[in-house]
């Protein structure tokens, strides 16, 4: 067989920017092929290798499309064996209100929990319940990316983002002793205050309450999703890894 066909495989979603991107460049330095999965289409500056080849255009927010997505994934690892090594659920979404103000359980729309709900925590199940012979024949690993913010109230992230990522690290729990007996190991990780594009105005007065007395790094987050996929976690399973300088402590 050609090398390319003994490579170890990832699907990732989220990969477009952020922990995602940064989860992309540290599997691809291994040597892993990683096939990314977002609303938008393939950067060709990404500097990856076959990365148009191994990159799924789709939109959690739609069931439909996320069946699709699972149908197109299974697709193309069959040519090569149809064995999957980790997924790694790291998309979310985590609307604002005007001027990017946080959104409560008293003024956030129906239609918003809907949505946040089928992004952040329905789509991780179906990709990894569509996926399940796959990650059975590769002894997977799956990483759901959880939050801080699931365990407390945040000054900046609504009601809704919060209890999706808290609803995500019960679903770990769960997912991890029935998946467990099929040979698939189920962990999370919960980044704190990141360093991205996107952080609140505000952050800086956070970050003089953490212990290391910093932002983490997205390079930080991809090396623990790193490790929880490799063998050096091979008996790790069920576990919240919180990625945070120590900020719930």
């Amino acid at each position: 067989m050609a090398e390319t066909d003994t490579r170890k495989t990832l699907v990732l979603t989220g990969a477009s920017r952020g922990i995602g991107h940064a989860t992309v460049k540290r599997f691809s330095k291994e040597g892993w092929r990683v096939f990314t999965c977002s609303r938008q289409a393939f950067a060709e500056d990404c500097p990856w290798p076959a990365g148009p080849e191994d990159h799924i255009k789709v939109d959690l927010s739609d069931p439909e499309d996320v069946g699709s997505a699972v149908a197109e994934i299974r697709h193309r690892l069959a040519v090569e064996g149809g064995t999957l090594n980790a997924l790694v659920n790291n998309a979310a979404i985590s609307p604002k209100g005007e001027g990017g103000t946080r959104m409560d359980s008293i003024v956030t729309p129906m239609h918003v929990w809907r949505d946040v709900f089928q992004v952040n925590f329905f789509a991780p199940i179906m990709l990894a319940r569509g996926l399940f012979k796959e990650l059975i024949g590769g002894g997977g690993s799956i990483v759901n990316v959880t939050s801080i913010v699931g365990s407390r109230v945040h000054p900046f992230a609504g009601t809704a983002y919060a209890t999706s990522k808290a609803a995500m690290a019960s679903l770990t729990r769960e997912m991890a002793a029935d998946f467990g007996p099929h040979g698939i190991r189920v962990n999370a990780i919960a980044p704190g205050e990141i360093d991205t594009a996107i952080l609140s105005p505000g952050t800086e007065k956070i970050v003089e309450t953490i212990p290391l007395r910093r932002l983490g790094s997205t390079a930080e987050v991809a090396e623990t999703i790193f490790y929880l996929c490799s063998e050096n976690a091979s008996y790790v399973t069920g576990a919240e890894i919180h990625v945070n300088g120590g900020q719930h402590v």
